[in-house]
C-alpha cells in the first residue's frame, strides 16, 4: 500500500458535492478543509473550491493516475476549452509515497505543487512536516511561497 496525496478542485456545478463524491470514489482516508480560491492560469472563470485528500492505494502510480482520470470522467469532466479552464472536477496526483517519477503522462511530485497556495495550504493542514521530494517540507515550501507573495 502506498500513501498518496491528491489535489481536488471544482468550479462548475455543485462544487462541494463533487469534491466530496470524488474523495469518496478515490477512497480518501482524510480530506482537508475546502477552501475557495481564485482561478489559476486562466482567470476568466468562476472561483474554485479546493481540497487535498490522503489516499492509501494498492495501485502503482500509473494505475492510480488512471483511476483518478476515470473518477473525473464519471463526475462529468470533459477536457475541452482552454488549459486550466472551468471544470466539474480536477484530480491531481500531488505525491505518491516518497517517489519521484518523470515519465510521459506522469510527473510526481506534481510539477507545479511548490507554486500553488491552493494546494499547499490544504496539504499543510493534513501533513505539514511531510517532505516533498526535492523541495523540503510542505510547511517550509508553503512559508517560502507566502513570504515571496
Amino acid at each position: 500500500m502506498t500513501l498518496a496525496y491528491v489535489g481536488l478542485g471544482s468550479n462548475l456545478g455543485d462544487r462541494e458535492s463533487l469534491i466530496r463524491q470524488a474523495a469518496e470514489l478515490i477512497g480518501a482516508r482524510r480530506l482537508s478543509s475546502l477552501i475557495e480560491t481564485e482561478p489559476w492560469g486562466y482567470t476568466e472563470q468562476p472561483k474554485f473550491l479546493n481540497a487535498v485528500a490522503e489516499v492509501e492505494t494498492p495501485l502503482d502510480a500509473c494505475g492510480f493516475l488512471d483511476h483518478l482520470l476515470e473518477v473525473e470522467r464519471r463526475l462529468g469532466r470533459e477536457r475541452v476549452g482552454p488549459q486550466w479552464g472551468p471544470r466539474t472536477i480536477d484530480l491531481d496526483l500531488l505525491l505518491y509515497g516518497d517517489e519521484e517519477i518523470d515519465e510521459p503522462g506522469l510527473v510526481v511530485p506534481h510539477p507545479r505543487l511548490a507554486e500553488r497556495l491552493f494546494v499547499l495550504e490544504p496539504l499543510a493542514e493534513l501533513v505539514p512536516s511531510r517532505k516533498i521530494p526535492g523541495s523540503g517540507t510542505v510547511q517550509a515550501v508553503l512559508a517560502g511561497l507566502q513570504s515571496s507573495g
